[in-house]
């Protein structure tokens, strides 16, 4: 079976780094939570215990996550210069208002950071164009790229 690598911006991949050591770090709080609750007795009904069984649960998700993400992550470097691509800030013009983003891989991306994927619907649009041209969104709804850094 193949991998499927994973397209990260540099900025992208330390971020990820950074929530790994983090995570990693957190597993003795947790096993300090863990203990502390399982002092309080009976495990059956003990929900502090239940809920740090929990969050550990999660946070050893997360880490397999993050690990498997760095195993197969590709840093995104070769964009054309002047296109829009994965790397590429953008501004765009949508509605007469202008929109700031970054185009970045779908694990990256974070709409509310301005961080938006090449996979989404106006990614997909913006993709390979140039400062000047137009672009259309699925629901019809056109735009202008404004600049592309």
């Amino acid at each position: 079976m193949k991998r499927k690598t994973v397209d990260l911006t540099k900025e992208g991949k330390a971020e990820l780094e950074k929530e790994l050591k983090e995570r990693v770090a957190e597993r003795e709080v947790i096993k300090e939570k863990i203990a502390t609750a399982r002092a309080f007795g009976d495990l059956s009904e003990n929900e502090d215990y239940s809920a740090a069984r929990n969050e550990q649960k999660l946070n050893e998700t997360r880490i397999s996550e993050i690990e498997e993400i760095l195993k197969n992550v590709k840093i995104i470097t070769n964009r054309e210069h002047g296109k829009v691509g994965i790397g590429a800030k953008v501004t765009v013009n949508l509605g007469g208002k202008k929109y700031t983003y970054s185009v970045v891989g779908p694990v990256e991306a974070n709409p509310l950071e301005g961080k938006i994927s090449n996979e989404s619907p106006i990614g997909k649009a913006i993709l390979g164009k140039k400062a000047g041209d137009e672009y259309v969104l699925p629901n019809g709804n056109k735009g202008k790229i404004v600049s592309v850094e």
